[in-house]
């Protein structure tokens, strides 16, 4: 039997490939992004340390309310809230504004019945009513209590926000002050309270230029006429006075409309020798007589 020598198969070859890593995803991006949210969180919080109060005020008020109220907003910066005006148009918004920042604060929730807001001819007038023990400064002084310390602080950023000026003034009850033979009366007391309540609000958020009158009354405008003893008529008052427009710039620097010709001289005459100013009457020179010897000058 005759066996046959298979022919030869051709060689297999076999070649491992390296293993390759797993993709890596996008863990990286998420590491990359909290990191870019870190930075940018210290840089506000940096910036917000080296800020005003006013600018912190403001950035602490839009996380408390993001919404805010559409004819009230703005930030503190000079460049929005001094641009803002409480004309009689909106001055009930400002009332209701002022009140609910008053009761965002808890402390002064025990106060709101010693508050009274007003649309008056002349603005918002804001009345702060002492009571039978003193609710806003202590019996017979001017030393701010610290409750109204409070309040007066709440007020100053608010009414600081707008270009409308502000005046102050301080009544008392009809009850003497005092010993009659004190040079000290309810005159001095008015008047000193109101001048208290300026200075706490000017160095928390009024201008400077912001307060145009500070007014002692005394009890010459008693809160309740048929009580001239009642706790009620010893009060501070705030007034936010309407915006005026201004008066014309001829009107101020006390000029008035005239006829610009009037400004011109008149047409000169034969004879007429011309004048700058055309109210003065015009100097006639005399006709020349040939005939007459002009006269000699006598000696000095």
């Amino acid at each position: 039997m005759n066996m046959t020598t298979p022919k030869s198969l051709p060689p297999i070859v076999i070649k491992k490939k390296g293993a390759h890593t797993g993709h890596h995803g996008g863990a990286w991006k998420v590491a990359y992004a909290d990191f870019v949210t870190a930075m940018m969180s210290l840089f506000i919080v940096l910036w917000l340390l080296s800020s005003s109060q006013k600018v912190q005020e403001a950035v602490g008020g839009y996380f408390r309310d993001p919404s805010g109220t559409p004819k009230l907003s703005g930030s503190s910066m000079p460049s929005s809230e001094e641009n803002f005006v409480v004309n009689k148009d909106n001055m009930q918004d400002l009332k209701e504004q002022l009140q609910k920042a008053i009761k965002e604060v808890p402390k002064l929730d025990e106060l709101k019945n010693h508050i009274d807001m007003t649309v008056t001819n002349e603005g918002l007038r804001i009345e702060l009513t002492e009571s039978a023990t003193g609710t806003f400064f202590e019996s017979g002084s001017a030393k701010i209590s610290g409750g109204a310390d409070e309040l007066l602080k709440v007020l100053a950023q608010e009414l600081g926000k707008l270009r409308n000026k502000i005046a102050m003034e301080g009544h008392t009850d009809s009850r003497p002050y005092g010993s009659g033979t004190s040079t000290y009366g309810n005159w001095e007391l008015s008047s000193d309270r109101a001048n208290a309540a300026r200075r706490l609000m000017q160095s928390n958020g009024i201008r400077e230029d912001q307060v145009t009158q500070v007014r002692g009354f005394a009890d010459q405008k008693l809160r309740k006429p048929d009580a001239p003893d009642d706790p009620s008529n010893r009060r501070i008052s705030l007034i936010v006075l309407y915006l005026t427009k201004k008066p014309d710039a001829k009107v101020v620097a006390g000029e008035k409309d005239y006829d610009k010709s009037a400004e011109k001289p008149a047409p000169e005459k034969p004879g007429e020798t011309p004048t700058k100013n055309p109210t003065e009457a015009p100097v006639v020179k005399p006709p020349e007589n040939p005939t007459t010897k002009p006269a000699k000058e006598s000696p000095r």
